[in-house]
């Protein structure tokens, strides 16, 4: 009997300059993305960039866009519309995870609405709406780490 070898899933190199780049431009200390079985993670140490593939994935030649799923738009940090962390910790879009996302992209906040959640040293911060607007991007994916300062949504 053959046993059958999982292919490994492949990595497309421009995701982790993409990667590289936010991590750079935002200051992060490391920053992880997964999709299905592909996870990728890029960590900055000393200013070098170290990418850890998914044990057995393999470098394919670059696409011209990067993968679906993949929530980091090209937008400016410096964006006036965009709520950044104020803290350290593990973002949460939702209040429960069978329950829907505090706010959607196209959504209508007040200033003070609930926008997310981030939790730090087992409490849940309130992240809430600055201003009044329309949430035009969420740049953050549910229980993702997140730094001090990282944009986390877009209010126009």
């Amino acid at each position: 009997m053959t046993e059958k070898k999982a292919v490994p899933a492949p990595i497309d190199p421009h995701l982790v300059e993409t990667l590289g780049e936010i991590a750079n431009r935002l200051n992060l200390s490391e920053i992880e993305v997964t999709q299905g079985e592909l996870r990728i993670r890029v960590t900055r140490q000393g200013g070098a960039l170290l990418v850890t593939p998914a044990a057995g994935a393999s470098v394919v030649p670059a696409q011209p866009s990067p993968p679906p799923g993949i929530t980091w738009p090209g937008l400016a940090p410096a964006h006036p519309g965009a709520v950044k962390s104020p803290m350290v910790g593990t973002v949460y879009l939702r209040p429960a995870p069978d329950t829907p996302p505090f706010v959607a992209i196209g959504s209508q906040v007040k200033a003070g609405d609930k926008i997310l959640l981030i939790e730090a040293m087992k409490t849940f911060n309130e992240i809430v709406a600055p201003r009044a607007g329309t949430v035009t991007a969420i740049l953050v994916e549910d229980a993702q780490p997140v730094e001090f300062d990282q944009p986390l949504v877009v209010i126009e």
